[in-house]
Formats: structure tokens, C-alpha cells, sequence
């Protein structure tokens, strides 16, 4: 199968800001043309798929037992069908992005209703200013009891949120000093979760005195240390590394490309900018990012989910997310349960022995739900073609397409064999 260039960088951009694309979807945006794309990918158009799939109505509150299993898989549930079902996926993909970013885990915070409020302040602060997003993560209750500030206090600073906001948030590892780590704790001392499921800074509990943080010495807070460690250097070339290493490539990123993210980023730290401008470098539009990724679990099951038109259940007592979740969790990865605060791996970590056997099961079942109809219409000579074009995929190896080729007679065997290619994996 020759390869048009042209349509397969469009692929490419969907799948990197989204969750992949059908062949109709492709061909659309193949003739709108690729910057018109972006420029919709980042628009603030109106969203069906988002105002059918409304989020849960969860209590702000902490169970110091163990939680609330039911509304933990409707809430999993939950954003696995909005993401399924939004037609604007770039929303979704960039809360993901921050889920990573601002990793927290609702088996530490017991709390569905903390961990909604943390997604949807990432869906709604993510695309602007940085600062506004990281300002919000260090008064966020779900964030505030993952790293252990709630009980943060004059007499005994806690370290931990003061470590990850500058090594994991704003700044980078080697970009700070263990006393910048004290002398941060302290700035961050005295917030609560209060009655109402909000935060309040108690001042008596607060260090008011002055710290000495990278250099300046000041009666940091809260907000003015995030201010102070967002006007580094370091940091907008740290925000943009993450966003390349994720929707790029994996490795450092290349100087001349950290130079123009970070001049799109600038001094208003315009996240949306900034992917305006990865969507659009020559690097990412090159042949060199084409397939560089490896498609995280949940970028490939819910791009299966979309790629085969399932509308899935998400109540509490759905088979639909029991079978997502037995997937997800076979594959490592179920939102809204990272597996500390670095986040999830990348690239090859996901290829394992294990996980092509859950794909196995979890594809056999999408098959079963899904829409094979493009595939099963086509003459046998042309499913290859059609399960391609189904799948957003550009084409097919040699060795995969005499796979597919021994299958083509049975539309659901093509469909589940090629869910399954290395060509569907990578991203």
C-alpha cells in the first residue's frame, strides 16, 4: 500500500491530539487542510459528545476508610466514555496530559469527588495560562491529601508537595537544592481542607516569616512561590520538554525545537500555544515523530472504543466498565490510579508479553460491540484497505499484511488481528 504522505502527517496530528481517527475522519481533515486542523483542534467550539456524557455529581468529602468502590468505577467509567464520545478529543487529550503531569491517585485520596474536581479543574485551566492550572494544583483537596499538605504546618513542614512542585511541576530535576525544598515546605504551610470541600489557609498555622528560595529571600506564600518558580528559567523549558516528550517524541528534545515552543509558550505561558506550535513544528511534521510514541493503555483503548463506534454504559454497575477496567488493568494503567507522582512510563514499558494477551481479550470484545460495517461491506480483496482506512492506519507491513491477508474472509478475525499490529500500536 503506497503511503500519501500529506494524509498520513494529518493522521499523525490526530493521533497525537486526540486518540487516533477513522479514515473519514482523516479524509475531512485532509481536505480542510492541515493547518485549518489545528487551528479547529484548538478552537472553542462546542463539544456534543462532552454535554452528553455530563460528569457525576460526587460529595466533596474523604473517606479515611477505604473509599467508595461504586463510585470509583462510575467515575473511571465516566471519563472513559466522555473521552470516547467528545468531538473535540484535544480537550480530553490535554486533561489526560495534566493527569499525568499533576499525577495523583485516588487510592491514596479516597475521595471520587476530589479527584472529579482535580479533572475538571484540569479541563478547564489547561489550555490557558500555566500559572492559573499550577496555582490550582497547590490548593487542590485531592493534591493537598496525595502529597500530604493538609496536615503542612509551621512547627513541621511536610516536604513532599514543596519537592514535586519543582521537580515534577515547574522546574525539573537539578534545578533546585534540598534547602529550596525546606525553605519552600515553609512557604506552603498552613492550608486545610475545609467544611465545605474547599481549602483555607489557617494563618496561625502559617509560617509568615521570610525564606530564601532560588536566590531571593521573601515572606514567600503559596502563590508567590509558584510565581518565583514559574519566572525560572528552567521552567518553561521544562513545560515544554513534557509536552514534547509526551505528544513529540521521547527522548531530549531537540534545542531548536524547545526554542520555539518556548517562544509560543512566553511570558503569558499559553499551554495552547505552546501545542499550537508542536502541532506545527517542522519536527513534528517530519517523518522523524511519525510513530515515535508508543500508544498508551488508555490512548489505545479508547481509540478503539472511538475508531469502533461503542457508546459504552458508565453506571457503576456496567459490564461495559467492568470489561474496560479488567483491560486497563491488565494493560497498567486505569485513570485516576497512577502508580505514584512521576506519573505512568512511556514507550516500550507498555510492550510487554502480558499486555498483548489483554489486548487480545480486551480487542475480541470490542469486536463483538463494534461497528464492523465498513470492514464486512468490503469485497475480501479490499478489507485490508478498509480495515485500514477504519483504523487510521497508513498501511501495513509486509509481514503484517500476509498476516491479515490469511483472515480476510472473517471481518471480525481481520478487525481483532489488526487492532493487535505493531502499526496500530505505536502512535
Amino acid at each position: 500500500m503506497s503511503i500519501d504522505q500529506n494524509r498520513s502527517a494529518v493522521a499523525h496530528l490526530l493521533r497525537r491530539a486526540g486518540f487516533g481517527a477513522n479514515g473519514a475522519e482523516i479524509d475531512a481533515a485532509v481536505k480542510a487542510g492541515y493547518q485549518a486542523t489545528v487551528g479547529a483542534l484548538l478552537g472553542a467550539a462546542g463539544d456534543a459528545g462532552a454535554a452528553a456524557t455530563p460528569a457525576p455529581d460526587f460529595p466533596l468529602v474523604k473517606d479515611p476508610k477505604k473509599g467508595n468502590a461504586q463510585q470509583d468505577y462510575e467515575l473511571v467509567g465516566w471519563w472513559l466514555a466522555r473521552m470516547a464520545a467528545v468531538t473535540q478529543p484535544l480537550v480530553e487529550k490535554r486533561t489526560f496530559f495534566w493527569h499525568g503531569h499533576f499525577a495523583t491517585s485516588l487510592q491514596k485520596v479516597k475521595s471520587v469527588g476530589f479527584m472529579l474536581k482535580q479533572n475538571q479543574t484540569m479541563r478547564s485551566l489547561g489550555g490557558g495560562d500555566f500559572s492559573l492550572l499550577a496555582h490550582a494544583m497547590v490548593r487542590d483537596p485531592a493534591m493537598m491529601l496525595w502529597l500530604d499538605s493538609a496536615g503542612n504546618t509551621l512547627k513541621a513542614p511536610n516536604e513532599n508537595l514543596a519537592r514535586e512542585l519543582m521537580e515534577l511541576f515547574t522546574l525539573g530535576v537539578g534545578n533546585y537544592s534540598e534547602t529550596d525544598v525546606r525553605e519552600a515546605a515553609r512557604a506552603l504551610t498552613g492550608w486545610r481542607l475545609g467544611p465545605d470541600g474547599g481549602s483555607n489557609l489557617v494563618p496561625k498555622l502559617h509560617d509568615g516569616t521570610a525564606k530564601t528560595v532560588l536566590g531571593k529571600s521573601a515572606n514567600f506564600d503559596d502563590a508567590s512561590l509558584v510565581d518565583w518558580l514559574l519566572q525560572q528559567p528552567a521552567s518553561a523549558a521544562f513545560v515544554a520538554a513534557r509536552a514534547w516528550n509526551r505528544l513529540g517524541m521521547p527522548g531530549a528534545i531537540p534545542g531548536d525545537v524547545s526554542g520555539r515552543l518556548q517562544a509560543a509558550y512566553g511570558a503569558q505561558r499559553d499551554f495552547n500555544a505552546l501545542l499550537r506550535a508542536l502541532f506545527l513544528d517542522p519536527v513534528f511534521t517530519g517523518s522523524q515523530a511519525r510513530y515515535a510514541l508508543v500508544k498508551q493503555p488508555t490512548e489505545y483503548v479508547v481509540g478503539v472504543l472511538r475508531a469502533l463506534k461503542i457508546k459504552i454504559d458508565a453506571s457503576s454497575g456496567s459490564k461495559d466498565v467492568a470489561a474496560l477496567r479488567t483491560a486497563l488493568t491488565g494493560l497498567g494503567q486505569i485513570p485516576f490510579y497512577p502508580p505514584n507522582v512521576g506519573g505512568w512510563p512511556e514507550g516500550t514499558a507498555w510492550l510487554t508479553t502480558a499486555a498483548a494477551q489483554t489486548r487480545f481479550v480486551f480487542a475480541e470484545w470490542a469486536v463483538g460491540k463494534g461497528d464492523l460495517s465498513q470492514v464486512a461491506g468490503a469485497s475480501p480483496s479490499m478489507r485490508i484497505d478498509a480495515v485500514a482506512h477504519l483504523l487510521g492506519v497508513d498501511g501495513y507491513s509486509d509481514r503484517t499484511a500476509g498476516a491479515l491477508r490469511e483472515v480476510v474472509a472473517d471481518p471480525k478475525q481481520l478487525v481483532t488481528l489488526a487492532l493487535l499490529a505493531p502499526e496500530y500500536l505505536v502512535n
